[in-house]
């Protein structure tokens, strides 16, 4: 078992992400993360989806989804093939906030990002592993909230959809 990522350039219907994650449900794969934006192209939006499973498996999905009436193209990638990140946000009540928790904002590259009366919010963007190993270290500062973006990718392959939309 690898980790995918799997691009999807679609228009944006009604109903879309629920078909293609019909998809994962009817073989089994369960989806790690997803993500659903615009893409460069004006009314294509693209769906960043993090699974893991089996070369055979991902190109059985890959196909499958294309087949959904309203996908323009699906492009699957090994973890190696694209550059990602993620984005996640850590609320720590005010009365946490010292010295040590300071050292630790700035040992991960993170930032305050909200300062409020009772709490402020910490943005951290990287690799899952590194969001998780950060609220790890947060719990100890009495951590309020947590919540973690989807996979953010782009490929490394020069695949484009210009050769699809015409």
């Amino acid at each position: 078992m690898k980790k995918f990522t799997i691009s999807v350039f679609t228009e944006n219907f009604i109903g879309i992400l629920n078909r293609i994650t019909i998809i994962f449900t009817r073989r089994g794969v369960n989806i790690n993360g997803i993500t659903a934006s615009e893409s460069r192209e004006d009314g294509i939006y693209r769906l960043t989806i993090e699974v893991t499973s089996t070369d055979e498996q991902i190109v059985q999905l890959v196909n499958q989804i294309e087949r959904i009436i309203d996908v323009i193209k699906a492009f699957y990638y090994k973890d190696d093939q694209v550059v990602f990140q993620e984005i996640a946000l850590y609320k720590l009540p005010v009365s946490s906030l010292d010295p040590g928790l300071e050292k630790v904002i700035r040992q991960y590259n993170a930032r305050i990002i909200s300062a409020e009366k009772d709490f402020v919010v910490i943005e951290m963007t990287g690799h899952k592993e590194d969001t998780q190993e950060l609220l790890g270290i947060l719990k100890k500062f009495n951590i309020m909230e947590f919540a973690r973006s989807g996979r953010v990718a782009v490929s490394k392959p020069m695949q484009t959809l210009d050769q699809y939309l015409q």
